[in-house]
Formats: structure tokens, C-alpha cells, sequence
């Protein structure tokens, strides 16, 4: 048999798993064994939570009762520091299966009960608004006890940051949570990426295109939520490959009242037929906004960058394709002008790059901004594969990244430069000026310098060269005339 196709003894293994329940049960124990043997990834999990800074004690399937009821939460994770202690249930699903609110609200009374801080859910489910439970439960349940929500994407791209760009001290404690990623990132661990639009994308699809659909039809609230949650799923992919914290932007009240920001979606899908949202990548020029238009079967991507502040126009409009020397020539360039309002000049990037004037509508104006955006068409498919939605997003946005937004910079303006001293000739120490003023101008090329007290200075001699009686008198030495 060829070696090829032997299997390499894994501390975590795929193999083996039969049925959902078996997933559940290794993927639960694994990542809470992880978690308490890598210090810095089981902190950078809990320490949002409110879990103090100290050793994890994790524990699978703790049995309790409620009433008479005997049950068994999936796991418990405990962290005590001094007198301060913190206890939390938790409860995992893979594959398809969804939280259910019953489980979560008996779970959520034992917590009561036994004085625990939280309980943590972990499945497939994306949340479309962070630090929202996919799973509405009685808010009454809540009053002392706190829910929170683990997507497997999130787990998984926090265990890919941690040992892959911020680090684990404990080379044996990094090859342990590479081998957690190894298992995560296997189909048949049940942690799945996101695959589905949900049921009701391809009727609200169809109603957009058509312009038939209503702002409250019962379809369309469920559009928008897959996706926000596309938006975060496509943000940790992303964070994975560049190493640091990418998240969807939101605005204050969005975050404060969730139904404000699904309510703008349904608005605009009813209105415009578009779905719009925007992730902030850190250290970019401005957040990278994503524009999905149902109708004509486009999503098109755009950032907006400040020109500089000083020189022409074209010179402004050369420092942007400077910068733009990656960006497809399809790229379209907006230029927008001071205190103007409205649509600025826009042309492609072909166009822009022979002619850079195209974009300067008068130049006796300055130029405020730019915006480049470039489209492509966008898939209809629910599911993954070719021709999806979800792909079709996820693709443009990591094309437009890397051919466009990384290698755009901020202008700053040039640091002031010093003054530059001129250089005076050689005088003798007496006559020389005690301190250098800022208002003192140059010498006269030759050196000279004119003295009053000197024969040669036409102030002190009359027509003859002679000293001037009138200011003889005044001389240092000079006896003053008698009356």
C-alpha cells in the first residue's frame, strides 16, 4: 500500500464520528480542552465575557437539576482569580442543527440557580448584528444572567489569529491549537462555513426583480438578516488571511436597536432593489462598502479616499493612479469638489490614466475627494458553488481589497521646514550685533558694511570729503561748539 494514502495520528481525530450527537460531543470537548491548555486563546474568548484573567477549569456534559429534571448542559467553563469567580454553561451545536429557546431558558434558570455569571452558545448560526443572540428567549430570564453567542466561523478565526499573527508563548501549546484548527477546518467536524441565503432568498429575489416586493412582507426581514451575517462571515474570513480584526460597520443607533438596521435593509430592497453594507479593515483609508443591486445582477464595491490638501487638480488626480497601478482598468474613479454637492466628474480608470484631466470639471476648483468603486455581476444560486450569491460577494470583495484598497495610502502634508540662516561675513568682536534677530536681512554681497562714524560714509562728509561741521560736534571725543 502506498504511503500516500496513510492517515497521520491527529491529537484531535475526524475519524470515528457517527452521527450529530458524537460531532457535538467531540467538537465540545475539544475546543474546551484547547481552551484551557492555550492560556492565550481561551483569554482572547471569555475576556469579553467578563472572565478574569486566570487558568480555565473546562468540564463536558455536568449534570444538574432543574425541578425534577436531571440535564446536562454541554460543558462548563469556570475561572477564579483572588475572590473573584466566574461560571459559565455552555451549549454547542454543529452541522445544521439550531439552538432551541426551550433548552436555552431551562439552561438560563440553572445558571440562576447555581449563581453562575453566563450561559455561551456555540453553532453554524452568524448572528447579523454582533453581540445580538440568534435565538430570541424571555428577556425575563436575562435580569441576572447573561447570553452570549459563539459562531464556529468566530471560534475558528480566533484560533487561526492567535497562532498564526499574535502568538502563543509555549511552542507545545501552539502545535495543540494548530491541530484545533486542523479539526475545525475539517468537513466532518460539523463546524461549517456559511453556505445558505436561507428559504426565503429566492421568493424575495424574485419580488425584487420584478419591483412587487413590500417593506412588510414577512420574507424580507430574514433576507437582510443572511445578509448581515454574510458580511460577518466574509469579515473573519478576511481577518484570517490578513491577521488582525475585521468587522462590519455599524452605525451607534444601529448597534443600540438592531431593528433600525433591518429596517434600512427591507427599505432599500423594497425602494432600490439593493442590499448595502460595509466592513472596517483596520488601518485603511475609510470603510470598504459593499452594494449588492438585485435587479440588474451587480455588486459593486467602493472606498473613499480625501485628496491631498495642496497643489493643482491634476496634480491630485496623478497622486491617486499612482496608487491605483494594480486596480483593473474597468475601475470607475469619482471626483468630487469643494463644497459641491451632487454626483461628481467619474470616468474608468482606462480613460483616466491616458487623460487624467477627465476628472477635473474646472479647474479653478479644488478637489475634495475621490471614490473608486468597481463592479461585477453577482450570482443568484442560495447555496455555494458556481453562480451563488454567496460566493459571488465574498469573491469581489477580496479582489477589490487586494487590487484596490491595500494599496491605498492617506495623504499627509509635508513637515514645515527650518529657516535657513544666511551666513554673515567676519566682523571685528567689537562691532559685532550681541544676538541674530529673525527680522535681520542679508549682507551686501561685497561684505561692506557702512558705518556713521567712518570718513568714507557720504552721511558724515560734506561735497568736499571733508567732515561735516554739522555732525563733527556729535562725535565721540569731539568738544562741542562754544555760543
Amino acid at each position: 500500500m502506498a504511503e500516500e494514502s496513510w492517515n497521520q495520528a491527529r491529537l484531535i481525530p475526524t475519524s470515528g464520528i457517527n452521527g450529530a450527537d458524537e460531532q457535538e460531543r467531540r467538537a465540545t470537548s475539544a475546543l474546551l480542552a484547547v481552551m484551557s491548555s492555550v492560556r492565550e486563546f481561551g483569554r482572547v474568548l471569555t475576556q469579553s465575557l467578563g472572565a478574569p484573567a486566570a487558568q480555565l477549569e473546562t468540564y463536558i456534559e455536568v449534570p444538574f437539576y432543574l425541578g425534577e429534571r436531571r440535564l446536562y448542559p454541554d460543558g462548563l467553563l469556570r475561572s477564579r482569580r483572588g475572590q473573584k469567580e466566574w461560571t459559565a454553561l455552555v451549549e454547542v451545536k454543529t452541522g445544521v442543527n439550531a439552538l432551541d429557546a426551550e433548552q436555552l431558558e431551562a439552561y438560563l434558570d440553572i445558571a440562576r440557580e447555581q449563581g453562575f455569571d453566563a450561559v455561551i452558545t456555540i453553532s453554524n448560526e452568524i448572528p447579523a448584528i454582533a453581540g445580538v443572540h440568534p435565538t430570541k428567549v424571555d428577556k425575563r430570564k436575562l435580569k441576572r444572567v447573561a447570553l452570549h453567542h459563539w459562531s464556529w466561523s468566530m471560534v475558528l478565526a480566533q484560533a487561526v489569529l492567535q497562532k498564526e499573527h499574535r502568538g502563543v508563548a509555549d511552542p507545545d501549546q501552539a502545535w495543540i491549537l494548530g491541530e484545533l484548527v486542523r479539526y475545525l477546518e475539517h468537513p466532518r467536524s460539523g463546524a461549517l462555513q456559511f453556505e445558505d441565503m436561507g428559504p426565503s432568498w429566492v421568493t424575495t429575489r424574485e419580488a425584487v426583480a420584478s419591483g412587487t416586493l413590500r417593506p412588510g412582507d414577512k420574507c424580507a426581514p430574514e433576507v437582510a438578516a443572511r445578509f448581515d451575517a454574510l458580511l460577518t462571515y466574509v469579515s473573519l474570513q478576511l481577518g484570517r488571511k490578513l491577521g488582525d480584526d475585521v468587522t462590519p460597520a455599524l452605525s451607534r443607533k444601529e448597534l443600540a436597536d438592531p431593528t433600525l438596521r433591518s429596517q434600512s435593509l427591507v427599505h432599500s430592497m423594497s425602494t432600490h432593489g439593493t442590499l448595502q453594507g460595509a466592513i472596517n479593515i483596520p488601518n485603511t483609508v475609510g470603510p470598504l462598502v459593499v452594494t449588492t443591486d438585485l435587479r440588474a445582477g451587480v455588486v459593486t464595491c467602493h472606498v473613499d479616499i480625501a485628496a491631498p490638501r495642496d497643489g493643482r487638480a491634476t496634480t491630485r488626480v496623478n497622486w491617486l493612479l499612482r496608487q491605483l497601478r494594480h486596480a483593473p482598468d474597468s475601475t470607475r474613479v469619482e471626483a468630487f469638489v469643494m463644497h459641491g454637492r451632487g454626483a461628481g466628474t467619474a470616468e474608468l480608470l482606462r480613460a483616466v490614466r491616458d487623460q487624467p484631466a477627465l476628472l477635473i470639471e474646472d479647474p479653478k476648483k479644488d478637489l475634495r475627494s475621490f471614490r473608486i468603486a468597481l463592479g461585477s455581476p453577482i450570482g443568484s444560486k442560495r447555496g455555494r458553488g458556481r453562480g451563488s450569491f454567496i460566493d459571488s460577494v465574498e469573491n469581489a470583495i477580496n479582489s477589490f481589497y487586494g487590487d484596490i484598497v491595500q494599496d491605498l495610502r492617506a495623504w499627509t502634508a509635508a513637515p514645515p521646514r527650518l529657516r535657513e540662516v544666511p551666513e554673515t561675513a567676519d566682523e571685528r568682536p567689537s562691532l559685532t550685533s550681541t544676538a541674530l534677530s529673525s527680522q535681520d536681512g542679508a549682507e551686501p554681497e561685497d561684505g561692506h558694511v557702512l558705518r556713521p562714524d567712518t570718513p568714507d560714509d557720504p552721511l558724515d562728509t560734506d561735497s568736499a570729503g571733508q567732515p561735516s561741521p554739522s555732525l563733527a560736534g556729535s562725535r565721540p571725543g569731539t568738544p562741542e561748539p562754544s555760543i
